[in-house]
């Protein structure tokens, strides 16, 4: 391939995915900042955004999990095939963390504005560059790991667990909504390693916009739905990225009651002992792994 067939084909691809990306973000931008100008209250605007968001993306998550469970087609695909939550167990489940949203997290995530001004995050329309915005959501991914692994290993200790964990324990099959079905501690702890991970970055090195903060959310929410999902696919991305916990990780956490801490990675439950015998079966680079602690009553 001679000099000008490689320009040429250098200005395909740019033509193809650079120019309509940068034409996305731009339009974003542009209802970025059409937004807050109309809401003209920084207070009101970031507060219904993040509010919003965090709902729609949590039950909109949710929905297509709840489906699968009425349908036989992907009972192959179910980790502990014989336990499908019931009607019964979603609503009530649901009805406990639409409680949860109202009266615990919708007050801290309706007033985060506050938290932008002395972090000094930016609200304005000028976006991160891709590579500052993919720098800092695997940094996050990283950070939060890191604390959701100290922290859940934490509350599986004696009254931490009875008192505040167990809760969370009450469905040993977990599905979708689970997620952030917890006692309101334990939504305050882990949800301060999700947004404190980009608030610890922003202190430490400035550089931070709210959309990636808002992005990194929503990739959050994915992750820990579909960890308690209750189901692992061939396309599942644990298949294609071996440090990537996945949902038969998480699901042997809630079968066995302990082991697995972790949230989103391998190699803490790896290097520290704490995966489960089952989990490190199906992982041959994870047979030295120990047995579990005993389930706290």
């Amino acid at each position: 391939m001679n000099v000008t067939t490689t320009q040429t084909v250098a200005s395909a691809l740019y033509d193809q995915l650079v120019i309509p990306g940068n034409i996305i973000v731009g339009y974003t931008e542009n209802a970025w900042a059409s937004y807050y100008a109309w809401m003209n209250n920084d207070f009101l605007a970031t507060g219904l955004l993040f509010l919003v968001i965090h709902e729609l993306v949590y039950f909109g998550r949710s929905a297509p999990w709840i489906l699968l469970d009425h349908l036989p087609f992907f009972r192959k695909y179910k980790i502990q095939e014989a336990k499908i939550p019931s009607t019964a167990e979603q609503m009530e489940c649901l009805k406990d963390v639409l409680i949860a949203h109202a009266f615990v997290e919708a007050i801290p995530i309706f007033g985060f504005q506050p938290i932008c001004t002395f972090f000094d995050i930016d609200i304005s329309a000028n976006f991160p560059t891709l590579k500052m915005f993919a720098l800092q959501i695997t940094a996050f991914f990283f950070m939060e790991d890191t604390w959701h692994y100290w922290f859940h290993r934490a509350l599986h200790y004696g009254p931490l667990y009875k008192y505040i964990h167990k809760q969370h324990h009450k469905y040993a099959a977990p599905f979708g909504l689970t997620a952030e079905y917890a006692h309101p501690i334990e939504v305050a702890v882990t949800g301060m390693g999700t947004v404190g991970s980009p608030l610890l970055y922003a202190y430490v090195f400035g550089q931070m916009h709210l959309v990636t903060i808002i992005c990194w959310v929503v990739m959050r929410l994915f992750q820990a739905i579909d960890a308690h999902s209750g189901y692992d696919f061939p396309w599942s991305l644990r298949h294609f990225l071996p440090i990537w916990a996945g949902a038969d990780h998480h699901d042997d956490h809630h079968k066995y009651f302990v082991g697995n801490y972790a949230s989103s990675f391998r190699h803490w439950d790896y290097v520290l002992g704490t995966e489960t015998p089952a989990t490190a079966r199906r992982h041959t680079f994870l047979k030295g792994s120990v047995e579990p602690e005993k389930k706290t009553a």
